[in-house]
């Protein structure tokens, strides 16, 4: 019989190891069940591993595999399902609980254990995501908040301006573990009131509409809603991120036919259908809304980075493909979070490749929209915000697309920072420029 798991993800400080501590301690756990557990830091020191040894009776910190040094999500993944793999051969137990990097991404960590060597002993039954509720609020949610007064964080190769090559942007990451999980635990509400705390849970529910959200204080949860629970679907939780919703959404309204309506709104969209898609769409609470771009004209790189230099506060989270003069091969992802965004390659448009391969691509994706003359290059973006004039940021973003006269010139003469090598990334802060 194979051992359930629960991995327990969420940024640095955000209360993880309090939340496990408090679970193994918990009166109202199962006595009967043995717990394993394996913690990860970053460092050379595992703090969190000494942390759960301490404040719990695991003596010989046998049952702790603490991994040293690095993510076990990506440099040390393949450790991970060894560990695991060894932890289940050595011992006998009845449930283990991964308590994930900081800065570890839960979607490779959850493949591993559905479709690498893992998911032979284990089943994964949740992912969970820790959200310190003062430091989500004073970075997303606050619509008072100035962009130069929101905290700074940074993810480690950025050139100093914030706009050369380089990983990704932690508030990037701090989104993504937002949207890849099963359940959303907003800790330390006792540091916010309770306007802010249901700020926080109304924009949470908008980033992962597929998620339930419970809030709590110093990490205190029932054990029940951690234990023996049978969440987690893996193809659920790669599409369940509210942008990945709204540009599904977007898709599906632009393949029915309009109808006249005198009710339309701006983007070609009546309100009945999309009333059929309102899964994709947060309550309105705190003025949260989610909204779509869609052009199939690529961007003028300077306009653009100009443009992502200068966002509107109330902007949350940006993301999807654009399309960029002068990178013609490269599918670009954009992504905002906080107040840096990245452009990262990650892939390349089927119409870069020769006509035999563009012929076998489309065969498998019958429903590919197809420009006879640009393929399937375009701009997709889901945007969330909170009192965001959207109409402003549309036009804003449309200023930014080429001229008739510039479709014409050599758009490699250009200045353009966008990458150009898959993996390779551009971050721009806002007010960079």
């Amino acid at each position: 019989m194979s051992v359930p798991v629960t991995v327990l993800c969420g940024e640095l400080g955000a209360g993880k190891t309090t939340l496990l501590s408090g679970l193994l301690e918990s009166p109202d756990t199962d006595t009967e069940r043995e717990i394993a557990v394996l913690v990860n830091d970053v460092g050379a020191v595992n703090v969190d591993a000494d942390l759960v040894e301490a404040r719990t009776d695991l003596a010989t910190g046998e049952e702790v595999v603490a991994l040293e040094n690095g993510c076990i999500c990506c440099s040390l993944g393949g450790e991970l399902s060894r560990a695991v793999i060894r932890l289940w051969k050595e011992h006998e137990f009845d449930h283990l609980v991964v308590e994930a990097s900081g800065v570890g991404e839960p979607e490779p960590i959850a493949r591993q254990f559905v479709h690498g060597p893992a998911g032979g002993p284990y089943d994964l039954e949740a992912v969970v995501t820790v959200v310190d509720a003062r430091r989500f609020h004073d970075r997303f949610a606050d619509v008072d908040l100035a962009a130069d007064e929101v905290p700074a964080v940074r993810g480690g190769n950025e050139s100093e301006d914030g706009d050369g090559d380089g990983t990704r942007p932690l508030t990037d990451l701090v989104l993504e573990q937002v949207e890849f999980c099963d359940l959303l635990v907003v800790n330390k509400c006792d540091l916010v009131d309770d306007a802010e705390r249901e700020r926080v849970v109304a924009l949470l529910e908008a980033l992962q509409p597929r998620a339930d959200v419970l809030t709590t204080e110093y990490g205190a949860i029932d054990p029940a809603a951690l234990l023996g629970v049978d969440r987690f679907d893996l193809e659920a939780a790669s599409e369940a991120a509210g942008w990945k919703r709204a540009i599904e959404a977007d898709v599906d309204d632009e393949a029915v036919p309009e109808h006249d309506d005198d009710h339309e709104d701006g983007h070609g969209h009546d309100h009945d259908h999309d009333e059929a898609h309102d899964h994709a769409h947060p309550p309105e609470r705190y003025g949260i809304a989610v909204d779509a771009y869609h052009r199939r004209r690529p961007f003028h790189p300077e306009r653009f980075a100009a443009v992502l230099a200068d966002l509107p506060n109330g902007l949350v989270r940006v993301k999807g493909l654009c399309w960029i003069a002068g990178r013609e091969d490269q599918a670009i992802t954009m992504s905002y979070a906080g107040t840096e965004t990245s452009l990262e390659v990650t892939g390349r448009w089927i119409a870069s490749f020769s006509e035999e391969r563009q012929e076998t691509y489309r065969q498998g994706q019958p429903d590919l929209e197809w420009d006879e003359e640009w393929g399937d290059r375009e701009t997709r973006l889901a945007v969330i915000g909170r009192d965001l004039a959207f109409d402003a940021l549309e036009a804003r973003f449309d200023d930014c697309l080429l001229t008739d006269a510039e479709m014409d010139e050599d758009w490699h003469e250009y200045d353009n920072r966008a990458p150009t090598a898959m993996g390779e990334t551009t971050v721009v802060d806002t007010d960079s420029l």
